[in-house]
């Protein structure tokens, strides 16, 4: 006799069904799961038989086979544990429950309890689009899984539990997302706490209106981590599908805290600067999210810059470009989504004070040297904004007035965002950074003062086409705020300098 139970596998950020088929044969008791499982499936033998019987169900004799289908599809997780139960249980004649339109999803504990497992939020949308009416996962996932409407969810805290709810002796109650948390819109930071750096702000509120990498230098002390920090505080809300698709990488990574369902606020990654490149850009032998796609739709903060190991650093030139990050293992190739906004700090030297004013440089220009050109030229090529951050003074300090609050600045971004919204609501391009090549002229035209300004700093800057582009780009969000749709001389003429400053150290 052979049963078979639906379940869910992942890969990448997309689910797919997995059918989880048992049978029993006779001869000397054996359990074997097969269809290329890990060892985290391997081992749901043993929870398995262990729940059962300490819930007080018999464990059937015989040597038995369960196949995770498709088998040509590498198997990962213990979310295999509650099908495969569920599987056993009915072969054996201990439940009869009609199952074929459930989906079932959960790791085991020895006891019977079940546990929260990765993943939930897609796998439950593609049981939906599938046509499943039914999904029971882990109570502690209920958050997350009960915002996809169209779909029954029930959370489950035991097997046993499951079985009277199965045999109709006791109803679970469905999951209601109406009464589920989302996660906070406060912040605990604001610019109004950042004194002075009012060009820097300027740079900053320019990158978040239009998607902008953007690289601040200054010594140690200027502010350049208060403003990189405060940067999520102005940038627009979130989007449904921003959300969703943000929801779906933490809930494959298993950032998701218990009893929240969404991630409304937009991510803020800060790794330290001994990350690994696989750390920054994902992988394992069954390729998971890394820093750079758990900021998709966010900000990315990088502080020391230059202390990154090159390779880590390099890792980053593709995504930049692409918005996508691919990762190739013996078992797949996947594709992570990583649209990020690119925060990068960094000293101008090993002891931070180059070229500054304020205190005398004490590295060797040799030790100057090394330690900017850590930072090559095509991924410095890639950050459309670079900004310096002088040290602040003391009657900027001491100033008691207060300084213009996160909510005025996001108020102008917003304005701006709109604007773009507006421009691309039939293209798939979220702001003026990620506008193509070939689309650049439509929307980025300028008059003839404007282009014989970036005609002359084009030759006398050596700008590269990249950095042309990046150009026009940041020309056009500096016009969204102005309220233009025309890149005007001073539009253009700020865009520029935001490009120079690489002049000053790289090539110096």
């Amino acid at each position: 006799m052979v049963e078979s139970i639906h379940g869910m596998g992942l890969m990448g950020i997309e689910a797919y069904k997995v059918e989880v088929e048992s049978a029993i044969s006779q001869g000397l008791p054996a359990f074997d799961v097969v269809g290329l499982p890990d060892a985290a499936v391997k081992e749901s033998r043993e929870r398995v038989k262990s729940a059962m019987r300490n819930c007080g169900f018999e464990f059937p004799l015989g040597h038995i086979t369960v196949n995770l289908a498709p088998a040509d599809i590498k198997k990962v997780g213990p979310l295999y544990d509650l099908p495969i139960f569920v599987a056993l249980m009915k072969m054996s004649g201990q439940l009869s429950a009609q199952t074929d339109d459930s989906v079932f999803i959960g790791e085991l504990s020895l006891g019977g309890e079940v546990h929260s497992v990765n993943g939930i939020l897609p796998m439950t949308i593609e049981a939906f689009k599938l046509g499943f009416n039914n999904i029971y996962v882990p109570y502690d996932n209920r958050a997350e899984a009960a915002i996809v409407k169209g779909i029954n969810v029930y959370p489950i805290k035991n097997v046993v539990e499951l079985y009277h709810h199965l045999t109709g002796r006791e109803r679970i109650s469905k999951a209601d997302p109406k009464v589920l948390t989302v996660t906070e819109s406060g912040f605990s930071v604001d610019f109004s706490q950042v004194k002075g750096q009012f060009e820097a702000k300027r740079a900053v509120e320019i990158a978040a209106a239009g998607g902008h990498n953007i690289l601040l230098v200054g010594p140690p002390g200027s502010g350049k981590s208060m403003l990189a920090q405060r940067m999520p505080t102005i940038l627009p809300n979130m989007t449904f599908g921003e959300t969703i698709e943000t929801t779906k990488i933490h809930s494959i990574a298993g950032c998701i805290p218990s009893g929240v369902s969404l991630i409304s606020r937009r991510p803020f990654r800060a790794p330290h600067h001994t990350i690994s490149p696989m750390g920054l850009a994902g992988g394992g032998s069954v390729p998971r999210p890394g820093e750079i796609s758990l900021a998709h739709n966010g900000v990315l903060f990088l502080d020391e810059f230059p202390e990154f190991s090159r390779q880590t650093m390099e890792v980053l030139r593709q995504p930049l470009e692409d918005g996508t990050v691919t990762i190739s293992r013996v078992n797949g190739t996947l594709t992570y989504p990583c649209r990020i906004a690119l925060v990068c700090a960094m000293n101008p030297c090993p002891c931070g004070y180059y070229g500054t004013g304020v205190k005398k440089c004490t590295c060797t220009p040799a030790a100057v040297s090394r330690y900017i050109s850590k930072v090559s030229g095509p991924l410095l090529d890639r950050i459309d904004i670079h900004v310096e951050v002088p040290p602040v003074k003391y009657e900027e300090l001491s100033d008691s007035s207060p300084a213009e609050s996160s909510a005025e600045i996001k108020r102008r971004v917003d304005a701006a965002r709109a604007i773009q919204n507006e421009r691309f609501k039939d293209l798939d391009v979220s702001s003026n950074a990620h506008i193509p090549s070939g689309l650049l002229h439509e929307f980025c035209a300028l008059g003839e003062k404007a282009d014989k300004l970036l005609h002359d700093s084009f030759d006398k800057l050596g700008l590269s086409s990249r950095a042309y582009s990046k150009i026009l780009k940041v020309s056009r969000t500096i016009a969204d705020l102005d309220g233009s749709e025309e890149i005007k001389y001073v539009h253009v003429a700020e865009a520029v300098q935001y490009r120079s400053l690489d002049r000053k150290y790289w090539n110096s």
